[in-house]
């Protein structure tokens, strides 16, 4: 389960320059085009579910994007959209442990801004647990739920039995046809046979799960899939829909890259305050571990065996003092194995630690408090790292290629399947839309738009993964310029700026 108790706060402000512009165009006369929107079938992941502030809640599923392009495809013929509604005003985000003040086990609910002067992500309280879909299974549309990967949505695991199943998921079993025997690519399939029209958005999770626990390749619990596993599961599951029924349209979303969330970009490395009673200690423990890595590194420099890029390899950064400057340290395991005399007869293993660079991703979970040497997730200088629990709070420069380069491979996967299917099928591209947002922000009707979760212009909620609704209409509106481009449709665009952004802060 998250630590809950971990949050650092918003960012204070934000750059618009260079934003693009936004426009709506005349109004023209709705027509479906050579797509059938009558029955709407959506398979995907929580972007898809209605996952919001941490939660799935009523609001949430009530602004989704799919739900929102629902919405707007009556125009030309859309009919109902079923959801597994949640009935649950604040949600479920994880029960309580260690919080002051909150018994644990307390069921947590969504996240809301809490504080006038640096206002922070706090669960509600209390929240709602996660019960079974009381409606008509038979009559939904939408099959997306938080947390499925494009493996596990072939698994019928994922939905049962609860104990001693790794797969088991809460968020599908509670709308599964079958709990334990159905999948969630069988039950959508099933709903397609009779449908028209498919929105298909899966794969985030074979790698976001990943990267929000900070790459830890420790925890086996949040792996990376392969991209030979990928593949396979993301073909057999298209073809699965494809075959479900072959009249059916649809259009297909891809991966975004992690570095365009708020998750990964909320939080400086290098603008983070060490309290002055903290700081003696602090520079006396790095002293000691320095005379330990000066010692290593004069070592390497003597080895006449060695050529200077090997001596530069082996080699550890000096730790710096100037804390100012370079706040905090991490763990990075891509530093050498290195050890020294420990002047008792043995050997000293000097940590793999380093400074944090701006180039460093700390992630949301994050806080202050928890930054700080020698507390929390910080590195205590003086005692032996613990690896295991230490990098799952930043993504290291190596760390984020390695991701970039898992979701490209992804993203050629899921652009082939499109391009084999292109009679019937369309790309979505939201991984250029988000980039683009993140670097140049939005102009919507005159008011901005950002890759942030700071209200009022923020785009995203409060979780940094999952847009709030006012960012859920404007990736709906890129479905749509997709879909009537593709399909000669008219579906006409919503206003981003008719749903809202994030709450203001309370006290």
């Amino acid at each position: 389960m998250r630590n809950l108790t971990k949050y650092f706060a918003l960012a204070a402000g934000m750059t618009l320059a260079g934003a693009c512009t936004y426009d709506f165009p005349e109004a023209e006369e709705p027509t479906q085009g050579e797509a059938n929107f009558t029955k709407t079938v959506v398979v995907g992941s929580s972007l898809s579910a209605g996952f919001m502030n941490g939660a799935l809640y009523d609001a949430g599923q009530k602004n989704s994007f799919v739900t929102i392009l629902a919405t707007q495809m009556k125009a030309v013929g859309g009919g109902n959209f079923n959801q597994p509604d949640i009935n649950a005003t604040d949600g479920y985000y994880g029960v309580a442990t260690g919080i002051p003040g909150v018994p644990d086990g307390t069921i947590l609910g969504r996240l809301y801004l809490k504080g006038t002067t640096s206002p922070s992500p706090t669960p509600k309280i209390p929240g709602q647990a996660i019960g079974p879909f009381a409606g008509d299974k038979a009559a939904l549309n939408n099959f997306s739920a938080y947390g499925v990967s494009i493996q596990t949505s072939l698994a019928p695991q994922l939905g049962g039995p609860a104990s001693a199943n790794p797969y088991f998921n809460p968020y599908y079993a509670r709308f599964a046809s079958n709990p334990g025997t159905s999948t969630l690519i069988g039950d959508a399939a099933a709903a397609l046979a009779n449908g028209s029209f498919l929105v298909f958005w899966l794969g985030n999770d074979d790698v976001l799960g990943y990267a929000t626990n900070g790459a830890d390749q420790n925890d086996p619990t949040k792996p990376i899939t392969s991209v030979p596993a990928f593949t396979g599961a993301y073909n057999a599951a298209f073809n699965a829909l494809l075959a479900a029924n072959a009249n059916a349209k649809g259009v297909v979303a891809n991966i975004p890259d992690v570095t365009a969330l708020p998750y990964f970009s909320t939080v400086n490395p290098l603008a983070i305050s060490v309290p002055a009673a903290s700081r003696p200690a602090l520079q006396a423990g790095l002293g000691q571990l320095n005379a330990a890595i000066n010692g290593w590194n004069a070592g390497v420099d003597a080895n006449g065996g060695l050529t200077p890029d090997q001596k530069a390899a082996l080699k550890r950064p000096v730790l710096s003092t100037a804390f100012d400057k370079y706040p905090i340290v991490i763990l990075d395991v891509t530093l050498s194995d290195a050890q020294v005399p420990d002047g008792n007869g043995g050997t000293f293993t000097i940590p793999k630690i380093r400074n944090a660079k701006a180039d460093d991703k700390l992630l949301l979970t994050l806080t202050a408090a928890s930054q700080l040497l020698p507390t929390g997730a910080g590195i205590d200088p003086t005692k032996p790292v613990n690896e295991a629990q230490h990098d799952k709070y930043y993504l290291t420069a190596a760390e984020q290629t390695e991701i970039q380069a898992r979701i490209t491979d992804f993203n050629a996967v899921i652009s082939a399947a499109v391009t084999s299917h292109a009679d019937r099928f369309v790309l979505v591209d939201v991984n250029k839309l988000l980039l683009s947002l993140k670097t140049n922000g939005a102009s919507i009707g005159g008011s901005a738009l950002s890759a942030t979760i700071s209200p009022p212009f923020g785009g995203f909620s409060l979780d940094g993964i999952h847009p709030n609704a006012r960012g859920n209409g404007y990736i709906a509106n890129a479905f749509i310029e997709t879909i009537n481009s593709k399909f000669k449709s008219d579906i006409p665009l919503c206003n981003p700026n008719n749903f809202a952004g994030n709450e203001l802060p309370v006290p």
